[in-house]
């Protein structure tokens, strides 16, 4: 499910209606079976992950199988509720899963990167480093989900973003798949110069990986990531000096028309560049992982297709920011709850999830082939090269802020106007 990432859930409107129209009948206990009445259940909010109620839904139908293992397993009922954003006017996914957490509506929770930190920091989820499958994850879980030295989420799938790029126009034109930002920018001159107006397909979500990747290549490639995350939450090293090469390569795409910041700043995911890119006529856009899985994004093109890391001086670089399941800290069913991420977490779930849905999984046991395509992508992350684009140990939460702050750019807003916005960020966080 992607960050920052549009949110695409069905909403189960009975169950809202349910929430909202209870006050003023009489109790109803006594109309409720006994069966009922000592059915243990845990209540699930997350969201559906597709946007088509009638699409099949691969990641969705993979998180419900090990749903499934777990009720079967403890005798437990699972109940879901969801939230629809119906379009960006909407109060997000965030804001929703944000509201119900502080008021202790729900016991599971599948949050955003910018979400963990916040109720993480706010001591409104369970730690979860008991867990006995806690000793299997990638190091890189806990770096990404560890709050006050609490492992407060736990992801199924570890979500890569990558550039995905029709590899037919880069022969055609007799171009390698670029390393650098210096190799990137002459790519698209290239495109530009024949006639390829746009070369990179964007939308007003994602264009943050490439700042991310620029920002923290060394960060997190150059052997002192824990002293230099230390720097910066101490106010000693500024988030705005990491970031204001990507802003300015950023603003290089934009000023030579490599990208169209208007139809970014109000297109959705996919939606807005994904025809073209289908087409033939973009040769790059930027998604996650799984959307070369699927055959509603971008898993079946007539082109050979590849998905590459973010230019850097490093090489490429995947990003990746993490989603995760959590337990609330004062949730009605915690025990049952907590029972319910073990087994979700094991290496048997995450195994039969990862199959199911071809993605990286958290657990450094599990191994599965992906597919042609993303094999540059995953041979980076197995190297471990990469970029974390969401990290709980940062004061100022990195995937939600750099999102917002790149619309300012594609709004208008200088480089310098960007990074004063990070400062204040910083300076907000310090004063805490």
């Amino acid at each position: 499910m992607s960050g920052m990432k549009k949110w695409i859930a069905v909403c189960l409107a009975a169950a809202l209606l349910a929430l909202v129209s209870c006050g003023g009948h009489e109790d109803p206990k006594n109309l409720i079976s006994q069966d009922e009445e000592t059915k243990r259940v845990v209540n699930l909010f997350s969201p559906m992950e597709k946007s088509d109620p009638n699409a099949e839904n691969v990641a969705r139908t993979a998180a419900d199988l090990t749903i499934a293992m777990a009720e079967e397993r403890l005798g437990v009922t699972v109940d879901y509720w969801t939230y629809t954003a119906e379009d960006y006017q909407d109060k997000t996914y965030d804001d929703v899963a944000l509201d119900r957490a502080r008021n202790n509506m729900d016991d599971l929770y599948l949050l955003n990167p910018d979400t963990v930190l916040a109720l993480g920091t706010e001591g409104l989820l369970m730690d979860l480093s008991g867990l006995d499958s806690t000793k299997n994850l990638r190091e890189i879980i806990r770096v990404a989900n560890t709050v006050d030295g609490k492992l407060v989420a736990i992801p199924q799938e570890v979500v890569a973003y990558g550039l995905f790029v029709n590899v037919d126009l880069f022969k055609q034109y007799g171009l390698d798949l670029p390393n650098t930002p210096e190799e990137f920018l002459g790519c698209c001159r290239v495109f530009q110069e024949n006639g390829i107006e746009t070369p990179i397909g964007a939308n007003r979500w994602w264009l943050e990986t490439f700042v991310l990747a620029i920002a923290y290549a060394d960060l997190y490639n150059g052997g002192n990531t824990q002293a230099e995350i230390a720097a910066l939450n101490s106010g000693e090293a500024r988030y705005s000096d990491y970031m204001r090469p990507g802003f300015e390569f950023l603003q290089t795409l934009i000023d030579n028309g490599y990208i169209d910041a208007q139809k970014a700043l109000v297109s959705e995911a996919i939606e807005g560049e994904g025809p073209d890119f289908l087409a033939g006529k973009t040769p790059i856009v930027m998604a996650y992982w799984g959307a070369a899985n699927t055959e509603t994004a971008y898993g079946k093109t007539d082109f050979e297709m590849q998905v590459i890391g973010f230019p850097t001086h490093r090489g490429r670089m995947p990003v990746m920011p993490m989603t995760g399941w959590a337990v609330g800290a004062q949730a009605e069913h915690a025990e049952d709850a907590m029972r319910v991420m073990e087994v979700i977490t094991s290496d048997e779930a995450l195994q039969l999830f990862s199959e199911t849905n071809r993605v990286i999984s958290p657990s450094k046991n599990v191994k599965v082939d992906c597919v042609p395509a993303l094999r540059p992508l995953n041979d980076r992350i197995e190297e471990g090269v990469y970029v974390l684009g969401s990290n709980a140990g940062m004061n100022v939460e990195q995937w939600g802020n750099t999102c917002l702050i790149v619309r300012q750019l594609l709004g208008g807003a200088t480089v310098d106007e960007c990074m004063a916005s990070f400062d204040a960020l910083q300076n907000a966080a310090l004063n805490k």
